[in-house]
This record gives C-alpha cells, sequence and structure tokens, in this order.
C-alpha cells in the first residue's frame, strides 16, 4: 500500500512539537536520532534517509547511520486492509524537492547503461511490514510531487499484507523469481515483484526492473528516473528493522533505443477483437484480446481505434498504449508480439469518463480491419 502524504513534507506541514534532534535536509557525520515526521539527514555524504511517518500522529524514531538507518521506536499501527504508517527509507535522487547531494537525477531512462545496487536488510519478528525497494519514474524530470509510475521490490513481507492491485503473473528479473502485481493506488500507478520468501541481502541491478516494467508497456524509454528508495512500511510494530547498508549509482551512456521493426497484416481471414469494459461514475477499464484469424503468422501488431468522446487513458499494461485526441495505438511489447495462426494476446488499461460509456466500434490490426467478438 502506498503513501498519500508525502507531499505534505515538501509543504513544511511538520508536526508541531516534534522530538527530532535533525532538520530536514541536514547532514549526519555520526548516528543520529530523527523523530521529527518527516525529518531527514544526509549520510554517507551520498543518501538522504528520512522518517517520513504520515498515516498516523503516533511517534516513529529512526536512527541513521553511515550508510542505513534503523527503527528505534514505532508506536503507531494501522488495519492491514489500508495503506501502512510510514515508509522510513534511504534514497538517491529527488523526493518532494529534496535531493541527494551530487545526485545525476532525474535522468532518461534511455540514457541508463546499469544502475547497480546493493542492500541489507535486519528483520525481525512480531510484526507486520514489507521490507520495500521504491523505484521511481515520471514522463518528465520531476523533483518534486507525485510521479506516474512506482516500481516496488517486497524483499520481505510479514503479515497479512499485500501489494497494490492484484496478481498479474510471474517474472524472473535479476535473476530471482517474482511473483507480479499490478494496480493504482489512487495518485500513480504500481508494479510490484514480491519475493516468495524473505531476502536479507541483495546486490542487482535497477535497470533490470525498469526494463521489465518497460516491456509491460507500463513506461517508454523516453522516462526519466527520479529517485531510488530503499526502506520499510510498518502497518504495526517494527521497532528494530534496518537497513544495514545501501548502495546504488546510476550509470549513463546508455543507447537509445531502436525503431521495432515494419509490420505486416495478418493473411488469409484477418483478426478479430475481444473488448470487455468495466466502468464506473468517473472510470473505466478494458481488457482488450486480438486473435489472429489469418493463415500466416503476424510478427509484431498495432491495433488502432478510436475512443468515444470523454474517455482519456492513464495506464496500460501488456501492451504501450498512446492516445492522440480520441485515437488510440496500442503496439506489442517484447514477449506476446508474435500471433501464430489462431494465437492471442491480450492487454488492457484504465481510464478516466465524463460522461456516459461506450466502447469503441472498429478495430484494425496492422491496417487491416477486424471483426468484434
Amino acid at each position: 500500500m502506498k503513501r498519500p502524504l508525502r507531499a505534505l513534507a515538501a509543504a513544511g506541514l511538520l508536526a508541531a512539537g516534534s522530538l527530532v534532534a535533525v532538520a530536514l535536509g541536514g547532514s549526519a557525520s555520526a548516528d543520529t536520532q530523527i523523530c521529527e515526521q518527516y525529518g531527514s539527514t544526509v549520510v554517507g555524504g551520498k543518501y538522504v534517509v528520512q522518517n517520513n511517518r504520515w498515516g498516523t500522529s503516533a511517534q516513529q524514531c529512526i536512527n541513521a547511520t553511515g550508510s542505513g538507518f534503523g527503527i528505534t521506536s514505532q508506536q503507531g499501527s494501522a488495519p492491514t486492509n489500508g495503506a501502512p504508517v510510514s515508509y522510513p527509507s534511504i534514497f538517491v535522487g529527488c523526493h518532494y524537492t529534496n535531493c541527494s547531494p551530487g545526485t545525476n537525477l532525474p535522468v532518461q531512462v534511455s540514457q541508463i547503461s546499469s544502475a547497480p545496487s546493493s542492500i541489507s536488510y535486519n528483520y525481525v519478528s512480531g510484526a507486520t511490514y514489507n521490507a520495500s525497494y521504491d523505484i521511481w519514474l515520471d514522463p518528465s524530470p520531476k523533483r518534486d510531487g507525485v510521479n506516474q509510475m512506482e516500481i516496488m521490490i517486497w524483499l520481505n513481507r510479514q503479515g497479512s499484507i499485500q501489494p497494490i492491485g492484484s496478481p498479474v503473473g510471474s517474472a524472473t528479473v535479476a535473476g530471482r523469481t517474482w511473483e507480479v502485481w499490478r494496480g493504482n493506488n489512487g495518485g500513480n500507478n504500481v508494479i510490484s515483484y514480491l519475493a516468495p520468501s524473505a531476502i536479507p541481502s541483495m546486490n542487482f541491478d535497477v535497470l533490470d526492473f525498469i526494463n521489465d516494467t518497460r516491456n509491460r508497456g507500463a513506461i517508454t524509454s523516453s522516462w526519466y528516473l527520479t529517485s531510488i528508495q530503499a526502506g520499510f512500511e510498518p502497518w504495526q510494530g517494527g521497532a528494530g528493522l534496518a537497513v544495514n547498508s545501501f548502495s546504488q549509482s546510476v550509470n549513463t551512456g546508455g543507447t537509445p533505443p531502436t525503431t521495432p521493426p515494419p509490420t505486416t497484416p495478418p493473411a488469409g481471414g484477418g483478426c478479430a477483437v475481444k473488448y470487455t469494459p468495466n466502468s464506473w461514475n468517473n472510470g473505466f477499464t478494458a481488457d482488450v484480446q486480438i486473435t489472429n484469424t489469418g493463415s500466416s503468422t503476424v510478427n509484431g501488431w498495432t491495433l488502432a481505434y478510436s475512443l468515444p468522446t470523454g474517455q482519456q487513458i492513464t495506464g496500460s499494461w501488456n501492451a504501450t498504449v498512446t492516445q492522440s485526441g480520441s485515437a488510440v495505438t496500442a503496439r506489442n511489447i517484447g514477449h506476446n508480439g508474435t500471433l501464430t495462426p489462431g494465437g492471442t494476446a491480450s492487454f488492457g488499461y484504465q481510464g478516466t469518463l465524463n460522461g456516459t460509456y461506450s466502447s469503441p466500434t472498429s478495430f484494425t490490426l496492422n491496417g487491416q480491419t477486424c471483426t468484434r467478438r
């Protein structure tokens, strides 16, 4: 679950009468206690440690060290079917105008050659929490406010909590298998990678997760990486949890993505589309299934159609979906670009709705008109 009130830190709405010893954006050369609601300090001359308590009025204190932090006191609690009480973390990049020293973020994904990372956690029993690695991305080089895309890597889950949205399958990333969840927390899209069992330490390349998210159609290489954060989301308890050490670099000099090869229309029968919507007062989702009803294989597909007035796509999965006015173009991603005769590919998206809902009426696949199912 996510933390919708992080923007208060940027607005300066800090709790009156806090017990802290550090001001927002301070610097710690030795272990430093932070109890202030949104208090933060610089560690290692490169990273920012933040308390970031927003879901409870109860006190939370953390101890910032040279390369991480530990939760020394956590008095708040929250129902497990809702949001956590806080996200104490260490980060590199920019978070609500608080940027780590010397950071090269935001940086465009296409310019990243590697993003090596190392993390070591200390876990405790008897508490409800996750240990999560947050990767934030946006179409613009944002240094403040909410980004449009959040990647969460759940290295540990304790208690009856779950990622935002619903499971959409599994993926092998950074040499491990993860359960993948997808959803929206009301402020941004979220893709979560849930480890089947606790991972106390890990060395990996953050770019692997960014690339998998891009291949799912959630971002493009023109988006910007704005920050990388590692910490905990506690619901109940949590004293003793710690990031023992955190190391993160973002190396540039990447190669821009190549233009995909041209696609060809399906031959000998064409295509069919099944469009399944779900709408409510001011929003909707749609699941789209494409079937190759022709006699030859389609290598790479582009589905084109128009949305009725008042519908605006805000996020998609399993395809790269763009909208210009009412015109929509959906292109395959890496794993679903080949349609053998009789084969299918599915994708979906969510959007806002202004007025009465209706579905699109006609579709073309690589320029050829499809039948409706």
